[in-house]
C-alpha cells in the first residue's frame, strides 16, 4: 500500500465501551500497525442529549489497558484536530450548503406532524413511508416550492432540515473488504437528513466530512453501519472526494448464537461485556469489567481477535505483536461470531501460564500483603508449583494458601477416605523419622520417607494421603515433599501432630 494508512475508531460517549467496540478498535489498531499506519480516536458527540459524563475518559482508559492506545486523538498529536465532533460543529454547515449549491441536497420544511400523518396513511394502506425520489416533489421542500418561497421561509426562520437527494434508477456497485461486491438499487434509498434544525449535522454528514479532513484511508467499523455505506459512498461522490476503503466487521453474538451480545447477557451469564468496571452516573448501577474480574489484557485481546478473524492456521495463542504480524482483513469472516465465556477463561488461563513468574510473584505478594502475611518462603518457586491450575492471579492463593497458613480444618471426605484406625500411630512414627532428618531438601526427604514406607511393606497411600491431609487440609496440592521442604521440618512435624489431635 503506497499511501499512508490512516484508520479511526469513532465511538459515541453515551456509556461504557462494549467489547464489540473494543474489537472494532482492535481491528483498526492491528490493521494500522501491520501497515505502518496511524490509529486515530475521534469522539462522535454530536448527540448531546445522550452524552454521559466520564464516557470519553472510559474509552481512553480502556484502549490504554488493552495496550491499543491511539496515535492521534483528543489531547494527543492533534494534527487534524479538534477530535471531538462537538468542537467541530462550525465546519459542517458549509459542506451542507455546498451540496445544496451543487444539486445533491435540498431544504425540507416538513413538520414532524405532517410526516407522521404521511406515515400513518401509508401504514393504513399496508405500505412503508419513504422520503425519496417517488414523493419528494410532492412534499414541502426546496424541490417542490418556488425559489421565492424557499428564500422567504429561510429568511423568516422557518425550521428546516437538509436532506440528501438520492439518485434515481441507478445500481450502485460497492466494494467491502470483507463482504466483496455489493449492489444497491438507489430507488430503495431514502433521502437521509444531513443537517438538523438545531444547527447540528447528523452522523452521516459529520462522519464523511471528518473522515475526509482527517485523511482516513480505511473505514473499519461494525456491521450495523453496512446499510449506511451506500449513502456514504454517494456523499463522497457528490463532494468529488476520494472514497476510502470500507470493511464492515461481523456482529458479536450471544453465547446461544442468536442476537447481538449485550449487557444483560453478561449479567445473566455471570461474565463481563465491558473492558473496565463502569458505574452508571445516573443510577449508580455497577457493571463488571474484565480488568477488575482479574483478566489479563493480553487474554482479552487474544479472545477478541478470534471473534470474527482467524489466522488460517491451528495457532490460537497470540501476543499483540504476533496479531499485528498476522492480521489481514481478508481473513475476517462475514458471519457473526458467537461469544464463548468458557473460551475466554481458556485464553486467560493460557496467558497466565505464559506470564513471567517474576511478574506473577509481584502480583501474588500484593495478595499476601492484603492478608497481612509476611514470609521468607521462595514465592517464585511456590508460584511455579501451582500456576498451571490457576485461571486468575487470585486463584494462586486458593491453590497455595497451605504454604503460608497451617490447616485448622480438614476436608471431611478426604479424612473419611484416608484417615484409618492405625493412621495416628503411623503418623507418630513418621514424625520421628522426619525429626531425625538433617538435610530437609525435597529429594532427601522423599528418598528417606519412601524408603521407610517400602521397608514397612505397606501401601504408599496409607502414609501419603494422611500426610497430605495434615500438610494441606485436603487431598489437593503439588508434590508433598516439595511442600514439606518449603515449610521446613519444624512446621511439617507440627502440622502432622495437629492433624493427629483433631482427627
Amino acid at each position: 500500500m503506497a499511501k499512508d494508512i490512516r484508520v479511526r475508531f469513532a465511538p459515541s460517549p453515551t456509556g461504557p465501551l462494549h467489547i464489540g467496540g473494543v474489537r472494532t478498535a482492535l481491528f483498526n489498531y492491528l490493521f494500522a500497525k501491520k501497515n505502518n499506519g496511524t490509529f486515530i480516536l475521534r469522539i462522535e458527540d454530536t448527540d448531546q442529549n445522550r452524552y454521559v459524563p466520564g464516557a470519553e475518559e472510559y474509552v481512553t482508559n480502556s484502549l490504554n489497558w488493552c495496550s491499543i492506545p491511539f496515535d492521534e486523538g483528543p489531547g494527543k498529536n492533534e494534527k487534524f484536530g479538534p477530535y471531538r465532533q462537538s468542537e467541530r460543529k462550525h465546519l459542517y454547515k458549509q459542506y451542507a450548503d455546498q451540496l445544496i449549491k451543487d444539486g445533491f441536497a435540498y431544504y425540507a420544511f416538513d413538520t414532524s406532524e405532517a410526516l407522521d400523518t404521511h406515515r400513518k396513511d401509508h401504514e393504513a394502506n399496508g405500505k412503508t413511508f419513504i422520503y425519496n425520489w417517488h414523493n419528494r416533489e410532492k412534499l414541502t421542500n426546496s424541490l417542490s416550492l418556488s425559489k421565492e418561497e424557499v428564500t422567504k421561509r429561510l429568511d423568516s426562520g422557518v425550521p428546516f432540515v437538509i436532506r440528501f437527494k438520492s439518485p434515481q434508477d441507478e445500481t450502485l456497485h460497492l466494494n467491502d473488504e470483507i463482504r466483496g461486491d455489493i449492489r444497491i438499487d438507489t430507488n430503495t434509498l431514502d433521502d437521509k437528513i444531513l443537517f438538523k434544525s438545531d444547527g447540528m449535522p447528523t452522523y452521516h454528514l459529520a462522519n464523511i466530512v471528518d473522515d475526509h479532513l482527517m485523511k482516513i484511508t480505511h473505514v473499519i467499523r461494525g456491521e450495523e453501519w453496512l446499510p449506511s455505506m451506500a449513502l456514504h459512498v454517494l456523499l463522497y461522490r457528490a463532494f468529488d472526494w476520494e472514497t476510502p476503503s470500507f470493511a464492515h466487521l461481523p456482529l458479536i453474538l450471544k453465547p446461544v448464537g442468536k442476537g447481538k451480545l449485550g449487557k444483560r447477557d453478561g449479567i445473566k451469564g455471570g461474565f463481563p461485556v465491558f473492558p473496565l468496571q463502569w458505574t452508571d452516573p445516573k443510577t449508580n448501577e455497577v457493571a463488571s469489567g474484565y480488568k477488575e474480574d482479574g483478566y489479563l489484557s493480553e487474554a482479552v485481546i487474544n479472545m477478541l481477535a478470534f471473534l470474527g478473524w482467524n489466522p488460517g492456521t491451528e495457532q490460537e495463542l497470540f501476543s499483540l505483536e504476533e496479531l499485528i504480524a498476522e492480521f489481514d482483513l481478508k481473513r475476517v469472516n462475514k458471519a457473526g461470531a458467537k461469544f464463548d465465556p468458557e473460551k475466554t477463561k481458556w485464553f486467560q488461563q493460557q496467558h497466565l501460564q505464559r506470564l513471567n513468574t517474576e511478574i506473577l510473584s509481584e502480583q501474588f505478594k500484593k495478595i499476601l500483603s492484603e492478608k497481612s502475611i509476611s514470609t521468607s518462603l521462595d514465592i517464585p518457586t511456590i508460584i511455579n508449583t501451582v500456576k498451571e491450575r490457576a485461571i486468575f492471579t487470585n486463584d494462586l492463593w486458593d491453590l497455595s494458601h497451605f504454604y503460608f497458613v497451617s490447616p485448622t480444618q480438614y476436608d471431611e471426605k478426604s479424612v473419611k477416605k484416608a484417615w484409618k484406625e492405625d493412621t495416628p500411630e503411623l503418623m507418630h512414627e513418621l514424625t520421628r523419622i522426619l525429626n531425625d532428618i538433617n538435610d530437609f531438601s525435597e529429594n532427601n526427604v522423599s528418598t528417606i520417607v519412601k524408603g521407610w514406607i517400602k521397608g514397612k511393606e505397606i501401601g504408599f497411600g496409607k502414609i501419603m494421603m494422611p500426610l497430605r491431609i495434615a500438610l494441606v487440609g485436603s487431598l489437593q496440592g503439588p508434590d508433598l515433599f516439595q511442600i514439606a521442604s518449603m515449610i521446613g521440618k519444624k512446621e511439617t512435624i507440627q502440622r502432622i501432630e495437629n492433624a493427629i489431635d483433631v482427627n
